[in-house]
């Protein structure tokens, strides 16, 4: 063999050519950031029980109509119910800003999906202002509601993919008897044949920044997975911000909010150009942190923690992390028929936790390699995070090499 590399030395392996190939300059963007001090500026929350309604502006698909409407189903679907991280799981942490406000006896908020309203032949045009869209909200019930407007991608919106790619805000509603209150809104564009490098990454190449291959979206739709990633950040805006005196941080026309103080991040390791830590589903391929109703997966933004003062994102358990390998049925498979007991963790009694023993049974060292490949590709962040941790731990055994070869003895500069 060219190289023989022990199951002992896996990571190592993988941490040089981590090392070499990438500039440890270039640090995750949780070491980066300025702590945020988020704050609160008296206003109300929405509160109770909130219809969403979906105003359809354009041609969608039942199929496409489908995705959005699970996903605000699984905002509210019992955790038991559905598989874990879950798209409820991941909304819990909004629970945390009205917890600030009255810790004794905190608010409490419950989304569920409302009417739908199909406007298929574009009563407005094609173009919409900033005021249209206020008016296409406004079909939707304006009491405990959030009207949420979806633009087809045959849709141009004042501002899209120039400014945002989405928005939410509040107007007043119809006068009854005399009185009218205000209604929370938000629109939300499908940006697939527009800007879909600036409003579905990182389901497609961004435009700029760091060039990373695009992940597979979980689905099968690029505009309206990133639609569902949008749409999750405003309705944590919108609930915990809803009238431009709640949560935010920075100016009342410019806020962070909940979900925008956390810009590309969906998993833990997160940096500019790579959205973290991902799920990724066996079959086809398709990245994702949350499980939501029927069966469908989504990718969700990380939440900002007003507890923790950073960015929240969904924990990847090792049971999980197992799809992650070329072949995870195969792998676990393999676990049984070579005796392997799995041992939970004293952390997460539903963790697993192999032994270097049971790590021997079922790695075969001709797969060595294939293993070495594919979590390079999957976790460059978490290898160069470990390298930087510990730079003197990096060591190869090539042929050729002495086995105290160090990174300071070899000459990598380009033959010529």
């Amino acid at each position: 063999m060219a190289s023989f590399v022990s199951t002992h030395l896996l990571l190592e392996l993988v941490l040089v050519i981590s090392f070499f190939h990438f500039n440890l300059a270039a640090r995750r963007l949780a070491d980066t950031q300025q702590p945020l001090l988020f704050q609160y500026h008296k206003g109300p929350l929405l509160t109770g029980k909130i219809s969403i309604n979906l105003i359809w502006y354009g041609k969608f698909k039942p199929t496409q109509r489908a995705i959005i409407s699970d996903f605000i189903t699984s905002l509210s679907t019992p955790t038991p119910t559905t598989a874990q991280p879950s798209v409820a799981t991941w909304w819990k942490t909004t629970e945390k800003y009205y917890h600030l406000i009255n810790s004794k006896k905190p608010s409490t908020l419950q989304l569920s999906l409302g009417t739908q309203i199909l406007d298929e032949n574009y009563s407005l045009g094609k173009s919409l202002s900033n005021q249209q869209i206020v008016q296409l909200a406004s079909k939707g019930a304006q009491k405990n509601a959030i009207n949420v407007v979806l633009t087809s991608a045959d849709v141009a919106v004042e501002g899209f993919c120039m400014s945002k790619c989405g928005t939410h805000g509040s107007s007043k509603g119809a006068s009854i008897q005399g009185k009218s209150n205000k209604f929370a809104y938000i629109w939300v564009g499908n940006s697939e044949t527009q800007c879909p490098g600036q409003c579905a990454w990182p389901f497609h190449q961004p435009i700029y920044g760091p060039q990373s291959p695009p992940l597979v979206a979980p689905n099968n739709d690029v505009g309206l997975d990133g639609m569902v990633i949008n749409l999750a950040s405003l309705l944590a805006g919108t609930t915990t911000n809803p009238f431009g005196n709640g949560y935010f941080q920075g100016p009342k026309d410019a806020p962070l909010e909940a979900a925008s103080a956390c810009p590309g991040v969906y998993g833990k390791g997160a940096y500019p150009g790579y959205a973290g830590d991902l799920l990724v589903d066996p079959t086809s391929g398709a990245s994702y942190n949350a499980n939501g109703a029927n069966g469908r997966k989504y990718l969700v933004p990380a939440l900002f923690d007003p507890s923790t003062q950073s960015c929240s994102t969904l924990g990847l358990a090792l049971k999980d992390s197992l799809s992650f390998f070329p072949n995870g049925p195969d792998l676990k498979r393999k676990l049984k028929e070579n005796g392997v007991r799995l041992i939970t963790s004293d952390i997460d009694s539903s963790v697993p936790k192999l032994t270097p023993e049971d790590v021997h049974k079922i790695v075969d060292k001709e797969k060595l390699i294939d293993i070495v490949a594919d979590t390079t590709s999957h976790h460059v962040n978490a290898l160069r995070s470990l390298v930087d941790s510990d730079a003197s731990q990096c060591k190869l055994f090539i042929r050729g090499l002495g086995w105290d070869t160090t990174t300071d003895g070899l000459d990598c500069s380009p033959a010529g």
